[in-house]
């Protein structure tokens, strides 16, 4: 299953504040998401959003709405379930 990417203005804003490097690295997990959801993807108990993507230290929490991967928060793992 292919599926869309979307992006929650928080999610947006987190992106900006890493380095060019690791911003692009995990743009590339997102991306790769998009067939499949492949990737350290695991579904979440008692939290909200549902889903969270491992990319290294960073953590990439999500939604799945019909077709659509709804990014809304990335964040350092030691921050990202507060």
């Amino acid at each position: 299953m292919q599926y869309q990417i979307g992006f929650k203005p928080k999610a947006i804003k987190d992106l900006e504040k890493f380095s060019v490097d690791i911003r692009e690295r995990i743009i590339n997990k997102i991306e790769a998401m998009q067939d499949e959801l492949q990737g350290d993807v695991k579904r979440l108990t008692n939290f909200t959003p549902e889903y969270r993507l491992r990319v290294g230290d960073y953590r990439v929490l999500f939604e799945l709405e019909e077709q659509t991967i709804m990014i809304y928060r990335v964040k350092h793992r030691s921050k990202a379930y507060e």
